[in-house]
């Protein structure tokens, strides 16, 4: 057992074991190290001010992810490289081509955002070679500008991408084989690693076996995979947490594998990697991910994370109950599987006994002829909360009739839930207009939904019933799904 985590920090290798289980990658960076490029705004992952590039082994591969360092825990930086927006331009002075960019196409005013826009853009630009207007518009859309306004930007990525300029400026891409192999030094120990620090403990276990270990012994610890809703809990509520357990860095708990049943998920599987499998099976899901938070809260948010926290919402538990999946729960005595619905009891309690944690997702394929969708409910389109979410799962057999059929709603109780009803008053019914408008009085029975600052009661219920017509409306040969247009062809 060791005390000390490592990583790399720009070009400086860091061996750190002094820090609390809380204190966050900003904090680290702007007060320890007088890195201030990297600004502080909102503190809980909306703006985009504080963006910094993490890069980590994934499958043998280097992988640069944008994340928000204000709701990034230093304990979760073990084998990982972490780059921030001094390291960008060169020895001389000069600038990075994604920083000239900004400059040669205006795309800063006050310049507080920059740094994190910058940031963004350079993860763009290192993954995609090609993006166009659609990719630019994705990765930025966890960065806030009040001032200068988006087009600029925008024209900066569109001009560094058609440029693309030599890589052998780039201090990533130069001295990429030494910081991986440094990185495969780190990763080589499977020791577990504890630092106390301010009556806190931050315990980072080396294997999965040593996390079960872990938590047998300290059953109300904290677990943080990408730390996207914790973060807030310490950012926004000033909660003291001990101890925390950090996960993101086990390799097996970021494994995917399908075969000819379904597609398994380990739960530290983030959404930018669920959405490289799931959304390219269903597409549906691909949407829904898109519009989960910015690409920093997807490059850190999880998908076990997102199930293990019990959010009446959730966005994944509803999508993921209509496709049937599973998930499988792991202790030092033993694991136990169970459907995905079952798993939430009540708001706040999941079946979770004390020691476990949630080990990984199984979906299995939908059937070639089912309908599949999900639809997200929100105020505005992209990063922001649900008011409700729901999905359709339905089959249909040779005389039309509804041969099987799944519906499941997030925000409309204090779980993701079955519509138990609507799905009794269609099974083995027409799939008709006359049919399904029955069926849509059947949500009373299945839920009662609460007033909260996202939505009312009322208007929840109305969606739903709504969404239940847009899903027959679709599948009848009617799309509802939103085209998009170019300026120039409007």
């Amino acid at each position: 057992m060791t005390s000390a985590i490592r990583f790399i920090l720009n070009g400086e290798e860091v061996s750190l074991g002094d820090f609390s289980a809380t204190e966050t990658l900003l904090d680290y960076l702007r007060l320890r190290k007088r890195l201030t490029g990297t600004k502080e705004g909102c503190a809980e992952g909306d703006c985009g001010a504080c963006t910094v590039l993490v890069g980590r082994l994934i499958g043998g591969a280097l992988r640069y992810e944008s994340v928000n360092a204000c709701i990034r825990f230093v304990g979760s930086l073990h084998g990982t490289h972490v780059v921030t927006v001094e390291h960008l331009a060169g020895q001389d002075g000069r600038l990075h081509p994604v920083q000239q960019a900004m400059v040669d196409c205006h795309g800063s005013q006050c310049g507080f955002c920059t740094p994190g826009f910058v940031m963004s853009l350079y993860g763009l630009w290192m993954a995609n070679s090609e993006p166009n207007r659609e990719d630019i518009e994705n990765a930025l859309q966890g960065n806030l500008c009040r001032c200068t306004g988006y087009e600029p930007i925008v024209r900066a990525a569109e001009q560094v991408a058609a440029e693309r300029p030599s890589a052998l400026f780039d201090p990533i891409e130069r001295h990429r084989a030494e910081i991986m192999s440094k990185l495969w030094t780190i990763r080589a120990s499977s020791e577990t690693i504890t630092v106390a620090r301010d009556d806190s403990r931050a315990i980072i276990p080396g294997t999965l076996a040593a996390l079960a270990d872990v938590l047998a012994a300290e059953p109300t610890a904290t677990i943080v995979a990408g730390a996207t809703d914790v973060g807030l809990w310490v950012t926004k509520q000033m909660r003291r947490l001990d101890p925390v357990v950090f996960i993101n860095h086990l390799t097996d708990l970021q494994a995917v594998t399908a075969d000819e049943r379904g597609i398994t998920l380990g739960a530290g599987v983030t959404y930018a990697q669920a959405i490289d499998v799931l959304g390219v099976e269903h597409p549906a899901i691909g949407r829904l991910i898109d519009r989960i938070g910015g690409q920093q809260v997807r490059n850190m948010g999880t998908i076990g994370g997102n199930i293990a926290n019990g959010s009446p919402i959730g966005d994944m538990p509803p999508a993921l109950i209509a496709l049937g999946a599973t998930v499988t729960l792991r202790a030092a005595s033993g694991v136990r599987t169970l459907a995905l619905e079952e798993y939430f009891i009540e708001y706040g309690k999941q079946d979770r006994q004390p020691g476990e944690f949630l080990e990984k997702i199984f979906v299995p394929h939908a059937d070639e002829e089912a309908f599949y969708a999900v639809y997200k409910i929100s105020k505005r389109r992209d990063e922001d909360i649900s008011a409700l979410c729901g999905a359709f799962y339905l089959t249909i057999d040779a005389e039309g009739c509804v041969e099987t059929c799944r519906i499941a709603f997030g925000g409309m109780a204090g779980t993701p839930k079955r519509a138990a009803a609507v799905e009794a008053a269609l099974l083995g019914r027409p799939w008709s207009w006359n049919k399904v408008a029955a069926a849509q009085d059947a949500m009373a029975e299945d839920f009662q939904p609460l007033t909260d600052w996202r939505a009312t009661a009322e208007y929840r219920a109305l969606a739903a019933r709504n969404l239940l017509t847009r899903f027959f409306l679709e599948t009848a040969g009617q799309p509802q799904e939103l085209q998009r247009f170019d300026a120039e062809e409007a």
